[in-house]
């Protein structure tokens, strides 16, 4: 059907990465998405430090007609391993992207459907009722705000995000 607007986070310094990690896999433990890792590739570690790429993917049944997908492009590079007060951090360059998709008749197995649900499915992609809204309200709209959610989460596991705003500010 469609993907979503691409988000990227950048972060260059020490982080913790198993602590990434575990903040996206809580993160889609509350929503319901089932998380995998779709490619790992290691480069040899050069004097900068190591290389490494990751894909990974969350994915959520919406429902009979609906998945959702989250896709993460990670990149690190110049990692190497530190110690600091006994715990286990990484210090290098990341790069993640994140994108969404919405995958419509995920099933496709028509030689299973009868005649009325074939006709159904064929009468749903004509009208394009998913572009607007579904029976549940699941729409791109909501797939965009929860990677949205995500990002945010995952910035503020950077320490990315002010703690107030200008709004929030005293007037002098």
């Amino acid at each position: 059907m469609g993907n979503s607007p691409q988000l990227r986070l950048k972060y260059d310094g020490l982080f913790d990465f198993d602590g990434l990690y575990a903040a996206i896999i809580d993160w889609a433990k509350r929503y319901g998405y089932r998380w995998h890792e779709a490619a790992y590739k290691h480069k040899v570690p050069s004097p900068a430090g190591a290389e490494q790429e990751f894909i990974w993917a969350l994915n959520k049944r919406v429902d009979e007609y609906l998945d959702y997908e989250i896709l993460f492009n990670v990149k690190v590079e110049d990692l190497s391993d530190v110690t600091v007060k006994n715990k286990h951090l990484s210090n290098g360059r990341i790069n993640i992207l994140i994108q969404g998709k919405v995958i419509s008749d995920w099933n496709k197995d028509s030689g299973k459907r009868g005649k009325i649900l074939s006709k159904f499915i064929n009468f749903y992609k004509k009208q394009k009722v998913v572009d607007y809204t579904t029976e549940g309200g699941h729409t791109y709209e909501t797939l965009y705000y929860r990677i949205l959610d995500l990002h945010a989460t995952m910035k503020k596991f950077f320490d990315m995000q002010s703690k107030s705003n200008q709004y929030l500010a005293k007037k002098s």
